[in-house]
C-alpha cells in the first residue's frame, strides 16, 4: 500500500538535501577564511619588508641632523700635559670648558645617546668626530740663564747683565713680573690686578725691554710667584689661607699666602700670565708653586676640597690647568720646585710638589738644587755646600731615575735646575761661592746628562769668572 505524499515525509531525502546545502556553506566559509588568511599573511610579509627601510630612513634623518652640529668637540692638544709642576685640574680632559664654544652639554649628551642607538641597532662604530690638530709653533732654546730682579731690570745694571749675555754662554734672563710681594712690576692691563692695586710702573716700558733683549738673542722668561702673594691675600681675604679660628695665616716672616685650593686664585694667575705672554715673553716660569711650610701651617683650614684632595693633588691640578691654558698662546711653561722633593716623599707631601706628576704637565721643571739647601749627609755627602759638583751630580742622577717612571713616548718635562751663585753663610759648614763653585755645579749638571741650567743670586750679582766666554 502506497502512502499518500502529503502524509509521507521523506526524511532521508530531506537530510541529503540539508547535507548538500551545509557542505556548500562550509566550503564557502572555508574559502573566505583561506582568502583572508592569505590576504593578512601577504600584508604582514610586505610590512616586514618595508619597515626596516622606514627605520633606516628615520635613523639617517637623525644623523643628517647630527651632522649639522659642530665637529670640533675635541681638546686642543692632549699631550700636554702643562706644566707639570703646576695644576693639575683635572681636570678631566673632557671638562665642559674644553668643548667647542658652539656646543652645550645637552648636545654632547645627545651625541652619546646616538652612539648608543647605533650599538643597539648593530652598528658598533659611533658617530665620527674630527679631532682638531693645533700645530705647536714654539721653538725651544737650550737655556743657560740668570735671574734678574725688577730693580736690576729697571736700572742701568740691566746693560751690565746684557753685556754678560753678549760675552759669555748666558743666553737667557728670568725677569720678575709678579714678585714675592704680589706686585706686578710693569703697567699691566689686568682688571683684578688693577682693582687690588697690585700693578706698579717699576719697569717703565716692559715691551721695549723685551724687544731689546731679543735683539741681543736673549731668551726672555717671566717669573711669576704663584701662591705666596701677600698683597692679594690682604686685599681679597676670602682668597687667603686662614687658620681654623678664621684669622689669616702668616708664615715665619709675617707674610700671608693665598689658598691653592681656591679656583679664583688660579684664574687670577692665568689672567696675569696671559697678559704677560701677550707682550712678548717666551716663557712663563712659576715660583712658589707650592704650600707654605711655615710655623702654624698645620692649623690652617684649607677648605672642604682639601678633605678629598691632597696638597700634591691640587698643585698638580693647577699645573695641568695653567699649562693647557698657556700652551695655545705660544709660550713655554716651567715651574720651580724644591730639590729635596725628588727623593723625599715627606717633603713632597709637605709642599705639595710631586716631581713626576708635575713633569707630565710642564715644558720645563726646574728643581732648586742649591748645595746649601741639602742637609748634612743627604745623598751620602757629609757637607753638601762644600762639595757642589758631587751633590749636584747625585741629585741630577736621582732626577733622571725618578722621571724614568714616565713611560717613553709620554710627555715629560725637560729638566733645567737652579744652581747656587751666592754664599750661604748661615750654614754651619759652608764656603764662599765664586766662579769655581759655580763651574763645578754646571759640570755636575753635564755629568748627569743634562744641558740646561739657571743661576740664582737674589741681587742679580753673578760670578762671571765661572762662565765660559764666547
Amino acid at each position: 500500500m502506497r502512502k499518500k505524499k502529503d502524509l509521507y515525509i521523506n526524511y532521508e531525502h530531506y537530510y541529503r538535501k540539508r547535507r548538500r546545502r551545509s557542505n556548500k556553506t562550509l566550503g564557502v566559509i572555508f574559502v573566505v577564511l583561506l582568502a583572508l588568511a592569505i590576504t593578512f599573511g601577504t600584508y604582514y610579509l610586505i610590512k616586514q619588508r618595508i619597515h626596516p627601510f622606514e627605520r633606516n630612513e628615520q635613523k639617517d634623518s637623525k644623523y643628517a641632523q647630527d651632522d649639522q652640529k659642530p665637529e670640533d668637540t675635541t681638546l686642543i692638544d692632549e699631550e700636554n700635559s702643562v706644566e707639570d709642576n703646576n695644576f693639575q685640574l683635572d681636570d678631566s680632559s673632557d671638562s665642559i670648558e674644553n668643548l667647542s664654544d658652539d656646543m652645550n652639554p645637552e648636545e654632547l649628551l645627545s651625541e652619546n645617546q646616538d652612539d648608543e642607538v647605533d650599538r643597539m641597532e648593530g652598528n658598533d662604530e659611533p658617530s665620527p668626530t674630527v679631532p682638531t690638530q693645533v700645530e705647536d709653533t714654539r721653538v725651544p732654546t737650550l737655556a743657560k740663564g740668570i735671574y734678574v730682579t725688577a730693580k736690576s731690570a729697571a736700572s742701568d745694571k740691566m746693560q751690565e747683565l746684557i753685556q754678560i749675555a753678549k760675552t759669555t754662554e748666558i743666553n737667557t734672563m728670568v725677569i720678575d713680573v709678579k714678585d714675592d710681594s704680589g706686585k706686578i712690576t710693569f703697567q699691566m692691563d689686568s682688571d683684578m690686578a688693577n682693582e687690588i692695586g697690585a700693578v706698579t710702573n717699576y719697569i717703565k716700558d716692559m715691551p721695549a725691554l723685551i724687544e731689546e733683549l731679543k735683539k741681543n738673542d736673549i731668551y726672555v722668561i717671566a717669573r711669576i710667584v704663584a701662591f705666596k702673594d701677600p698683597h692679594l691675600a690682604e686685599q681679597r681675604q676670602n682668597l687667603a689661607l686662614k687658620n681654623k679660628d678664621g684669622s689669616i695665616y702668616r708664615d715665619n716672616n709675617g707674610d700671608a699666602w693665598v689658598n691653592p685650593y681656591n679656583q679664583k686664585v688660579w684664574e687670577y694667575l692665568y689672567e696675569i700670565s696671559a697678559k704677560t705672554a701677550a707682550i712678548g715673553f717666551d716663557e712663563i716660569n712659576y715660583d712658589y708653586i707650592r704650600f707654605s711650610t711655615g710655623k702654624g701651617i698645620s692649623e690652617v683650614d684649607f677648605g672642604q676640597e682639601a678633605e678629598s684632595k691632597t696638597k700634591e693633588d691640587i698643585i698638580t691640578e693647577f699645573t695641568k690647568y695653567i699649562y693647557e691654558k698657556l700652551k695655545p698662546l705660544g709660550v713655554f711653561v716651567s715651574a720651580d720646585v724644591y730639590g729635596t722633593i725628588i727623593s723625599s716623599s715627606i717633603d713632597a707631601g709637605l709642599v705639595g710638589q710631586n716631581y713626576v706628576e708635575m713633569a707630565k704637565h710642564l715644558d720645563y721643571i726646574c728643581p732648586m738644587i742649591y748645595p746649601s739647601h741639602f742637609g748634612e749627609g743627604n745623598y751620602g755627602v757629609a757637607y753638601p755646600d762644600l762639595e757642589p759638583l758631587v751633590i749636584v751630580r747625585k741629585v741630577m742622577n736621582a732626577s733622571k731615575e725618578k722621571l724614568s717612571q714616565i713611560p717613553e713616548g709620554e710627555h715629560r718635562a725637560k729638566v733645567r735646575p737652579w744652581l747656587q751663585d751666592f754664599t750661604a753663610s748661615w750654614v754651619k759648614h759652608y764656603q764662599v761661592y765664586t766662579g769655581k763653585q759655580v763651574r763645578e755645579q754646571i759640570q755636575g749638571v753635564y755629568d748627569a746628562g743634562y744641558e740646561e741650567w739657571f743661576l740664582w743670586n737674589a741681587g742679580s750679582n753673578y760670578s762671571v769668572d765661572g762662565l765660559l766666554t764666547e
